[in-house]
């Protein structure tokens, strides 16, 4: 039974990549993830004509080697498009676009803040979840973000879900801190003047 499910989930997983035409994908985001970012995708070249792109990779790009020569191998990348490129064993993510001005038109900082800090949240979460949901809500702000600029709206993107889940994250981040401090300085320092 378990060999069976194995064999299904890599099937699913073959025939997701295998129609991936916006994710470029190491094994770092799920099929459920990678459907979801397809989806976001094929509706902003529909309704805008741009390309939006995620490259993930477990490779190391040293820094320096500019991201653009990485994704070259990638023969298939049509333009004008927008990408974001996540590898995480270099702790490296960045936005590019070609044409370059598309890139400056976008709020790069905030789209791939909602990547960052749910990736480096310390919680429970798995890193394969973090993955999953820090790179979607980063798509799909970036998706967001490049419709609104030619004045569409998009159906499937998360419409301003990346500001709660940022806002949880946040919250637990602080919450954290305030328990870390209480134990390991505030609570000695109450002790010692108790005696």
């Amino acid at each position: 039974m378990i060999n069976k499910l194995k064999i299904l989930l890599f099937v699913v997983l073959l025939f997701t990549l295998a129609n991936a035409k916006y994710l470029y994908n190491d094994h770092l985001v799920s099929p459920k993830a990678a459907d979801f970012i397809e989806k976001i995708g094929n509706e902003l070249k529909r309704k805008v004509s741009i390309n939006g792109y995620l490259f993930t990779t477990n490779k190391k790009v040293e820094r320096g080697v500019s991201v653009f020569n990485f994704i070259k191998k990638y023969k298939e990348i049509k333009e004008p498009f927008v990408a974001i490129v996540f590898i995480p064993n270099s702790k490296r993510i960045h936005l590019i676009s070609r044409p370059k001005v598309l890139k400056s038109k976008l709020d790069e900082g905030k789209i791939l803040d909602y990547a960052i800090k749910v990736i480096a949240s310390k919680d429970s979460n798995s890193l394969q979840s973090k993955y999953d949901v820090g790179l979607v809500q980063a798509y799909s702000e970036m998706a967001d973000e490049i419709a609104n600029i030619k004045g569409f709206k998009l159906d499937s993107t998360i419409k301003s879900g990346g500001g709660w889940v940022l806002k949880i994250v946040n919250s637990l981040i602080i919450v954290g801190s305030i328990i870390v401090i209480w134990f390991y300085f505030v609570k000695p320092i109450l002790r010692r003047k108790e005696k």
